[in-house]
């Protein structure tokens, strides 16, 4: 297994290629996410990152409030998406990371369990994103295995939770990464 923090920062890595990849015409383009277009999941991962250094350094969402509610993009997203992933990053490689709580909506996780949650994210979303603007959505073998370890034990409660849809049967003879993205919700065909 890649540690947690190495494996979201690569995951993060992939979606950041591929949001330097979107082309000005695309950005209202339509996404595997239901009612998402490109901006809209940009948008979710900069709003997710940065919510790392926040919840690792200990405060509450009530704490954090609307800071962080809304359009985050503005007028050059590609570099709005960039800094949030610095800030993530920085805050994931802090020493003793794994060591903490991070006080989520629906209760206190250890950290390596919101990275976690984090990692699959941001994997899972760079596979959207390569859909949406129509560039190799081939994900990093080893990070799609990892994620479908970790998923095994959460895929119902994502389900029950309303986080993901229904699951996808993938095709006869699907590879590991059609058969994660099954779980997730999402067709590959």
């Amino acid at each position: 297994m890649i540690d947690i923090r190495e494996a979201h920062d690569r995951a993060l890595h992939g979606f950041g290629t591929r949001v330097h990849a979107i082309r000005d015409d695309q950005w209202d383009d339509p996404t595997p996410c239901t009612n998402w277009d490109v901006r809209t999941l940009v948008n979710h991962m900069v709003t997710e990152n940065l919510w790392v250094p926040e919840l690792l350094g200990g405060r509450t969402i009530a704490e954090v409030g609307s800071a962080l509610d809304g359009d985050l993009l503005g007028d050059e997203p590609v570099k709005a998406f960039d800094a949030s992933a610095i800030e993530a990053t920085e805050a994931v490689r802090q020493e003793g990371v794994l060591d903490r709580t991070a006080h989520l909506s629906f209760g206190d996780v250890p950290a390596a369990e919101y990275l976690s949650q984090l990692f699959a994210d941001a994997l899972i979303h760079s596979w959207d994103l390569a859909r949406a603007i129509g560039v190799s959505d081939r994900l990093d073998p080893e990070l799609v295995e990892q994620c479908a370890r970790w998923f095994a034990d959460s895929e119902d409660s994502y389900r029950g939770a309303g986080v993901i849809g229904p699951r996808v049967k993938p095709p006869p003879g699907a590879d590991a990464q059609a058969k994660l993205l099954g779980a997730f919700g999402r067709a590959c065909a």
